[in-house]
């Protein structure tokens, strides 16, 4: 896949797996591995920083862990508002593909 459109699509799939509890770092890299084996951890955490960062998710230190402090995710109003854009325009992107013949 290409990388341009990987990191898209990477993007929305992490927008789409925060979008509900808080989820810790590692979990949601298990969870996006499932379904991209060959993404590395690195690219993923690049992304969940950059989301934090750009204000689209939040970051808290959890206190479950009888071991270290683990670090969890929560989307912001700006990261649901972010998904409901971005999967809108996959929504689109969809109709243009099959209007196309592309399945």
């Amino acid at each position: 896949m290409d990388a341009q459109l990987k990191k898209g699509v990477l993007e929305l799939c992490l927008l789409q797996c925060l979008s509900g509890e808080p989820k810790y770092g590692y979990d949601v890299i298990q969870t996006m591995r499932g379904c991209f084996p060959d993404v590395t951890e690195s690219t993923f955490y690049a992304i969940l920083r950059r989301l934090a960062k750009d204000g689209a998710a939040d970051t808290f230190q959890g206190s479950e862990s009888n071991g270290p402090v683990r670090k969890y995710y929560r989307l912001t109003e700006t990261g649901h508002t972010q998904l409901a854009s971005m999967t809108e325009d996959w929504r689109n992107l969809q109709i243009i593909m099959r209007k196309l013949g592309i399945e």
